[in-house]
């Protein structure tokens, strides 16, 4: 029997989305275009890129990208706003915090629309990234007086330098969070997606009198002003260890305070297990987004004997992975689809992507899953470039990046091991992780091996999160530099206590001991 024909959602177009911003925030949209925001007001500044979205190549809002002249003048104007925030009272910045967080609940849906449409992410997964973001700030808000006894803000504001993949529930919980302890907070839009969101919440923040500054434009040309800078007070990273690297030798030379997080080859292992039904659940979920998650799981590390039991529970559920249009539908009361994932986040990566994969399987590596994507749900004749189905290899090759480096896409590698030795080596492959899974049966067999394998967070048979409010997050080796955060910390992060009180995260001098 023929697939239906699918149709997009009605009022949820990209045009339709465009239109409500124009409604909601006039000062930030205009008619073809979005502004940056610095000096307490919306510049119309910035050279215009042209954009698509990756979800079937309709042309929408590219971020309007300053020089260097400008973000140094933007920079400049946010030290003038810290120096009066950090002398407003807190319960004055409490209250304006709960505006920006009511404001943002009011629009929720626009906000979650406009990120499935600029990066990608399915209808279920851009409303929990919008709800984690609220519902974050509003646990700080509540606890915020016990974090700030005996500390102050910093002396100047703090830069956020983002990835693409979570606007809301990473950069604008972590915006608000820094306002909300007494700092000024620049934040530069990500290149890849989210401008079109990250306007919006800004605007409806500003609108409180939070003390905020938006700004577009290239990490090299920008570096200089937002990493720098000597008004910079924190620098606060996520994305690439390429990247990461050169702001982490940035801010060593000059001693400022920093939180780096870099990708890592997240890994899970299997060793002495049996309760593959457990393990078949869990699956399907390491697949959200498309793998496109700084705590995603692309690296199972197997021991040989349980090779066929463990195939037996994955196999099936990578087959029953749903991707495809994250707004097509087949009539229009329908709801919108329950998707695993929808595209990558522009159909250059997907290529790349695809690419590494043929490559790997030519000098070795062995394909024992490929998805098709006739069998996603597409739009009749949509641009579907951006989009890769799941692929699983066996045993890619030490030359293929696949072999050492986070995919950030839906391609899993597995590794056969047949000792304890090899595989701790096998799940430290790329130098330190955020996050790692171990399933044993024995306990003391976990309890035995977790602490060898270098990621900051390891699991007993789940996967590990990033955490938010009470729950410390960091990594190991090069997928993290400075203060780690979660809690009290991310306050801490962005405040001065005592003098001579040290932060934890892996400084030089510094050493996080076990619990």
């Amino acid at each position: 029997m023929a697939a239906p024909t699918l149709i997009l959602k009605p009022h949820t177009a990209w045009a339709a989305a465009w239109q409500r911003c124009l409604s909601v925030a006039p000062e930030a949209f205009t008619d073809d275009r979005v502004r940056n925001y610095w000096n307490g007001a919306w510049q119309a500044d910035g050279r215009v890129l042209a954009a698509t979205t990756p979800v079937d190549g309709t042309p929408i809002a590219g971020p309007p990208r300053l020089d260097g002249a400008a973000a140094t003048s933007a920079v400049r104007a946010a030290l003038d706003q810290h120096r009066a925030w950090r002398h407003v009272p807190l319960p004055e910045r409490r209250a304006k915090v709960t505006a920006a967080l009511d404001a943002l609940s009011e629009h929720r849906e626009l906000l979650a629309l406009l990120l499935v449409w600029e990066i990608g992410k399915p209808w279920r997964l851009t409303q929990a990234d919008v709800d984690r973001a609220i519902d974050g700030v509003r646990w700080y808000v509540e606890q915020i007086d016990r974090m700030l006894v005996d500390r102050t803000p910093l002396p100047g504001p703090v830069s956020n330098i983002a990835s693409w993949n979570y606007p809301m529930s990473v950069l604008v919980h972590a915006m608000l969070v820094q306002a909300l302890a007494g700092n000024a907070v620049i934040a530069k839009t990500p290149t890849d997606g989210g401008v079109a969101c990250l306007t919006l919440a800004t605007a409806l923040a500003a609108r409180e009198g939070l003390p905020l500054t938006l700004v577009s434009g290239s990490g090299g040309e920008l570096s200089e002003a937002l990493v720098r800078a000597p008004e910079i007070g924190c620098v606060s990273f996520v994305g690439g260890r390429d990247t990461g690297a050169r702001v982490a030798t940035a801010v060593a030379d000059l001693g400022k305070r920093h939180i780096l997080e870099q990708e890592g080859l997240n890994t899970w292992g299997i060793w002495n297990y049996t309760d593959w039904p457990a393990l078949a659940t869990q699956i399907r979920k390491t697949f959200d987004y498309g793998k496109q998650r700084c705590t995603a799981y692309p690296r199972f590390v197997v021991q040989r004997s349980s090779f066929d039991a463990f195939l037996a529970a994955y196999l099936p559920a990578v087959r029953a992975l749903r991707l495809g249009h994250p707004l097509a539908v087949e009539s229009p009361d329908d709801p919108l689809p329950e998707l695993d994932f929808g595209p990558l986040i522009n159909a250059a990566k997907a290529k790349e992507l695809g690419d590494q994969v043929a490559e790997a399987i030519e000098r070795g590596a062995v394909p024992l899953h490929r998805g098709d994507l006739a069998e996603a749900r597409f739009l009749p004749g949509q641009d579907t470039s951006a989009y890769l189905p799941p692929v699983t290899l066996l045993n890619p090759p030490p030359a293929s990046p696949l072999h050492h480096a986070e995919p950030f896409g839906p391609v899993d590698t597995i590794v056969l091991v047949d000792t304890e030795a090899e595989l701790l080596a096998a799940m430290n492959a790329s130098n330190g992780a955020l996050v790692a899974t171990l399933s044993c049966d024995d306990r003391q067999t976990f309890d035995r091996l977790a602490p060898q394998v270098r990621a900051f967070k390891v699991g007993h048979g789940k996967p590990r999160s990033r955490g938010d409010r009470d729950e410390l997050f960091g990594g190991f080796g090069a997928s993290w530099r400075g203060a780690f955060v979660g809690g009290d910390l991310l306050v801490r992060a962005v405040t001065e206590g005592p003098t001579g009180e040290r932060l934890p995260g892996n400084f030089p001098d510094y050493h996080l001991m076990p619990d």
